[in-house]
């Protein structure tokens, strides 16, 4: 094996082993049907992609009415969902990895067409894209809804959730500054701010408390910087870390476009985000990292930094269905990198992502588009 320390196993707090250190990123495929449940298109994606993967973390899946971000994007509300769950859940079960569903809600990057009365919401109002800021009882709601889709997702055979705070969705617009300016205790200071982020992690670890069930995992997905005066900073992070790991969790999930970033306010400019922030949880969790990996020499030599425990990888997948099996047997050389249109067919991903650029691979022949986040 020329890449034995991607295929080390790993054993969480809570006693479940991973058979290795690779995660299925949560890619968002916009193939859901209408009622957030898996069609054709969605079941063709999922099979056979992540073979010898040994954690599959599921496209965010909507908790709550009033916080739907994509076409085609999943649920997880009620137990008309669950046919479609278990079905996720045994897909990715079929394929030796286990199965956590990414629980999720868009505040104001919701598209009010896709939601009931064409009405979004945020923590505070956003006139950019018309959303409304929250009362106290639609948070709570909200909160509810991130435990009751913890609940679907043990029913329907999951092996964990990941909540998804992460890329300026829900979870992290209150915890930022710059899109929470609530005056009551859900904003305002640091610890008001942190209030919403870890009420969802006391909600799902109660369904698990409730069910009995510490095998359940959950993991929780941030983003570590934004942009703008008030916008988060790694010194935000670190305290939001210091309080996660306070917490029964199994595992952080940074996102990040580049795993080798370097930070830009609030720590040390001169170092990685993802190195400081594996030094801030100081052994507590394991930290799964991400950015740009493409090819397993690629992900063995991240992971050989000891700056994450796990390496998630999401567009080398999507070009590269067999690619734990190219990686067992060192065929880099075999891996793809770039999208080939003419091969397209081949690669069995849905129409709508397809036609959504940003979140494909670069594409051969044309220049390749960076998101700076």
């Amino acid at each position: 094996m020329k890449h034995p320390n991607l295929f080390q196993s790993y054993t969480f707090n809570n006693g479940v082993t991973v058979s290795n250190r690779l995660a299925v990123a949560p890619m968002t495929h916009l193939a859901s049907d209408d009622n957030g449940h898996i069609t054709t298109e969605e079941r063709q994606f999922l099979t056979d992609r992540f073979r010898g993967i040994g954690l599959f973390i599921s496209a965010a899946t909507l908790v709550h009415d009033g916080g739907k971000a994509f076409y085609g994007q999943p649920e997880a509300i009620g137990t008309e969902d669950l046919p479609s769950l278990r079905e996720v859940a045994r897909i990715a079960h079929d394929q030796g990895a286990k199965a956590l569903l990414q629980i999720h809600h868009g505040g104001w990057q919701s598209i009010p067409a896709l939601n009931p009365n064409g009405e979004i919401f945020a923590p505070s109002e956003h006139p950019e894209t018309g959303a409304k800021a929250l009362t106290e009882a639609q948070i709570l709601s909200i909160i509810d809804g991130y435990g009751r889709a913890a609940e679907l997702a043990l029913e329907a055979g999951f092996d964990g959730v990941e909540i998804h705070g992460a890329n300026n969705y829900l979870i992290q617009q209150f915890f930022s500054a710059q899109s929470n300016r609530r005056t009551d205790a859900w904003g305002g200071s640091l610890q008001n701010r942190l209030r919403f982020p870890l009420a969802v992690v006391d909600a799902v670890t109660a369904v698990r408390n409730r069910h009995a069930k510490p095998e359940f995992i959950i993991g929780y997905r941030f983003s570590p910087e934004e942009p703008g005066e008030n916008g988060i900073t790694m010194a935000d992070t670190f305290a939001l870390i210091d309080a996660l790991v306070q917490k029964p969790l199994q595992y952080l999930h940074v996102s990040l476009w580049d795993f080798y970033k370097k930070a830009r306010r609030g720590a040390d400019t001169e170092r990685t985000r993802i190195e400081q922030l594996h030094q801030r949880i100081n052994g507590k969790l394991p930290l799964i990292g991400v950015g740009n990996l493409y090819t397993p020499s690629q992900a063995a030599e991240a992971l050989a930094t000891g700056w994450a425990e796990f390496i998630a990888l999401g567009k080398t997948l999507l070009i590269n269905p067999h690619w734990a099996e190219l990686a067992e047997q060192g065929r880099d050389d075999d891996i793809q990198t770039e999208l080939d249109p003419e091969r397209a067919e081949s690669y069995r991903l849905p129409a709508r992502m397809l036609g959504t650029q940003a979140w494909l691979p670069p594409v051969k022949g044309m220049e390749r588009k960076i998101l700076d986040i």
